[in-house]
């Protein structure tokens, strides 16, 4: 289902500086990224690494970039560096981008604009979503404490006028030591989280039908169904990709499994969630959620989830840390590098792996 096996070795690791290129090489390089991601990206030495190792094209107005716009940029580039909204990288553009040989994403998942016409031509495609791990972990570690602690509820209560006696009124309250947690997804993040909340003492199951039970408990956790898993946890974290078995994998019937004054803690895709079901679980008050991705992005001024008092909300800004997006901008330095020296990527998206990730 997630495709969440353990990252390829050497993931997330900087390789070695490079300050000479070998004879002077430097690819003709496109990086179709915003200004302001690029100083998130690549900020200082970050970013004179990058305009030392390539001959760079910097796009600053990537949002309106279309297709037609991208095309004579391309037509000498041998390396692309990619943001969200990039156009689709299908024949017909590949057509007029002749000497492309390496697609570097800021972000995680390609299958917005990578199509089997790269791989064909032997483009190489590699991203950065190890360093989007951490950040997107740490936000779903504090979902899972304010969840357990009804924070939502009392800042809810107070910030709509609520008297005092009403506001401290609230479900029972739980610390994370010796909580039981389910983890859905033993993704990167999936295991970053995992990490997290085991170091706070809280009783970890897994739930993912690519892990083994042995690499489960390598990780500290008990693999389980996902019915059980449901059925189990006081906290249920998603950290699974967008694939089609994994449509609506919490639907009506998979949320009524969970125990009252469970909380469901969704910084991965919503996709994962029927939301109308979500909706109507969360309006009998009878569980909490904290979401940072929704089936309508930006999320309507008038949608129920932003009347709840049991829901905790965040513009899906999860993994938009400082320290994330330098990690960011580093993996696709250093995958540069890599690929001027003729080594092997430590982050390559192979046809096969884009079929079983988000």
């Amino acid at each position: 289902m997630t495709g969440s096996g353990e990252p390829p070795p050497g993931a997330g690791e900087p390789g070695p500086p490079m300050t000479t290129l070998p004879g002077g090489y430097r690819p003709v390089t496109v990086v179709s990224v915003s200004a302001a991601l690029r100083a998130q990206f690549f900020p200082d030495r970050i970013g004179d690494r990058l305009t030392t190792l390539t001959d760079a094209t910097l796009i600053d107005d990537h949002a309106a970039l279309t297709r037609d716009g991208l095309a004579p940029l391309l037509a000498r580039a041998e390396v692309l560096v990619t943001s969200w909204g990039v156009p689709r990288l299908d024949a017909a553009l590949l057509d007029r981008a002749p000497a492309l040989r390496l697609v570097a994403h800021t972000g995680a998942s390609v299958k917005p604009f990578v199509t089997p016409e790269l791989f064909a031509r032997g483009i190489t495609v590699t991203q950065a979503g190890q360093g989007m791990a951490r950040s997107v972990a740490e936000v779903a570690l504090a979902f899972t404490l304010a969840l357990l602690h009804q924070t939502p509820r009392f800042d809810h209560a107070l910030h709509t006028g609520t008297s005092w006696r009403q506001a401290e009124q609230a479900p029972p309250r739980h610390e994370i030591l010796g909580c039981p947690v389910g983890v859905v997804g033993a993704s990167r993040t999936g295991r970053a989280y995992l990490e997290l909340v085991r170091a706070l003492g809280a009783e970890v199951s897994v739930y993912d039908p690519t892990l083994a039970a042995a690499d489960a408990a390598a990780l500290g956790a008990r693999l389980v169904s996902l019915d059980e898993l449901l059925a189990g946890s006081r906290i249920v974290a998603l950290h699974a990709p967008t694939l089609p078995e994994t449509r609506h994998l919490l639907g009506a019937r998979e949320l009524a499994l969970l125990p009252d004054g469970a909380g469901l803690v969704n910084t991965a895709r919503s996709w994962l969630v029927d939301e109308a079901a979500l909706v109507a679980e969360l309006s009998g008050g009878r569980i909490d959620a904290a979401l940072d991705v929704y089936d309508e992005e930006p999320l309507p001024t008038g949608h129920p989830l932003r009347a709840l008092p049991n829901v905790l909300l965040t513009p899906h800004q999860a993994a938009g840390t400082v320290q994330g997006r330098r990690r960011q901008g580093e993996i696709v330095v250093d995958e540069i590098a890599r690929y001027v020296a003729g080594r092997p990527l430590a982050h390559a998206v192979t046809p096969e792996l884009l079929t079983r990730t988000g």
